[in-house]
């Protein structure tokens, strides 16, 4: 009996059933496909800021020391003018492949700066890896990587030649120029420039003229080994700039990083598991003994800024998109009864109790409402992968736990929008319905 009305009652009502089902479906498809941005949103973020520079700096601990001592005593200016540089051995970049963390590290360079006379002015010369390849065996475990300063200064545009490709190019005796100082010396790609060091003098023949729109304009930059022959300092290197997808910092990473020994054993744990860049730079750290490790605040802290107004945004909509559904669900279940309240009292008055009568209505919606979460779910999928690609220019991971979670938010938005349906068929009175008052 259950089952004929309820075949009744899609036979009947199919538009009204129809409308729902597109209801849920839109809700669905927003909820699905929001949510499904927003999980995978993060990396996506984090890679797209990655064109902006390197959020993690590596130094000689020493220097780091000292920094920090000129800094306490307001010199910072004057300290390069103080002191003496500290460096690094080049072989410790190796160790940045071996850390926990080593598939977040999307690219990394060393650079060391040195003044120099170019064509016999004088210039800084930047030595530097430029498309380099890394691999090495460590412990039966063979480590490699292309990486270099090319995607660190993506933004670079190149105004004559092209990119210094180390790959493809024999020998290191090229360098890149920029274009205030190619300027200011005349110089054009395909020239060959004389640049005098403290330690020797090179003619480096000139791939390309680079536009940076910052001081990186002025300076000269060539291979590293060009670079360490020129200074005398073979196979070492001042600092290393990282880029590496990173967590947004929460209470665990600001209380990490100002003292890791703060935390208790399963703090340390969780924190040292989590992608946050104070828990890098710390794996950095522990593997270069030597070095410091330090973030690159405004960036880093741009990431998580963009990530979480990001996330608000969308779970606003999410929720907007919900509210919305229950609306249109409560509008539609609740004409359906108003249409069908003369069946419905019929059903009390030979008998058939509220929690029944409820039940049917429920079971009614609740099938109309699966069907449209279905649809809704793959409209979802597909919009997911339109704004990947037409935001990030890559699809958008699908998380299996969105099903679910959509799942239980169309069961909910459709009770929530069915709630004065059922009111109404709670207070509906058979008499007055069917004789009309009287």
């Amino acid at each position: 009996m259950f089952l004929r009305m309820l075949r009744g009652a899609f036979r009947r009502q199919w538009k009204k059933l129809l409308m729902i089902a597109l209801t849920v479906a839109l809700g669905a498809s927003i909820a699905t496909a929001m949510l499904n941005v927003m999980l995978d949103v993060g990396d996506k973020i984090n890679e797209e800021l990655k064109a902006y520079g390197s959020n993690i700096t590596v130094i000689p601990r020493s220097e780091a020391v000292m920094d920090k001592l000129y800094e306490a005593d307001g010199e910072d200016d004057k300290k390069d003018d103080s002191r003496n540089r500290e460096y690094l051995e080049e072989k410790t970049l190796e160790e940045l492949l071996t850390i926990f963390w080593a598939n977040n590290i999307t690219d990394f360079s060393p650079l060391s700066s040195f003044s120099v006379t170019v064509n016999g002015e004088s210039a800084e010369l930047m030595g530097t890896w430029f498309d380099h390849h890394l691999e090495f065996v460590k412990k039966g475990t063979t480590y490699q990587r292309d990486t270099g300063i090319i995607n660190l200064r993506s933004w670079w545009d190149i105004d004559e030649g092209e990119w210094l490709d180390e790959a493809r190019l024999s020998g290191d005796k090229y360098a890149m120029v920029g274009k205030e100082l190619a300027g200011k010396l005349g110089i054009k790609a395909g020239d060959t420039v004389k640049a005098k060091g403290s330690a020797a003098e090179e003619e480096l023949s000139v791939i390309g003229i680079y536009s940076s729109g910052d001081d990186d304009d002025e300076k000269i930059y060539t291979t590293l080994s060009a670079a360490q022959r020129l200074s005398g300092t073979e196979g070492m290197y001042m600092k290393a700039e990282v880029s590496a997808i990173t967590s947004p910092d929460d209470e665990l990473a600001v209380k990490a990083a100002k003292d890791p020994s703060l935390l208790s054993g399963d703090e340390y744990d969780l924190w040292y598991c989590t992608a946050y860049v104070s828990s890098i730079c710390f794996q950095i750290q522990e593997a270069i003994p030597e070095a410091s490790a330090q973030a690159v605040r405004q960036i880093a802290d741009s990431e998580g800024k963009i990530l979480e107004k990001t996330e608000l945004l969308m779970s606003l909509i999410t929720l907007m998109s919900l509210i919305g559904a229950a609306l249109g669900i409560s509008n539609l279940v609740t004409s359906g009864v108003m249409e069908r309240s003369a069946e419905l009292a019929l059903l009390k008055a030979v008998g058939a109790k509220n929690s029944q009568i409820t039940g049917l209505v429920l079971t009614e919606i609740m099938f109309t409402a699966a069907a449209g979460a279905v649809g809704g779910y793959f409209m979802g999928y597909a919009f997911a992968q339109i704004i990947g690609q037409t935001v990030f220019s890559s699809s958008v991971e699908m998380s299996g736990m969105v099903a679910f979670i959509v799942a239980v938010l169309i069961i909910g938005v459709t009770i929530l929008g069915s709630i004065p349906a059922i009111r109404m068929i709670l207070r509906l009175r058979p008499s007055e319905v069917l004789h009309g008052g009287h």
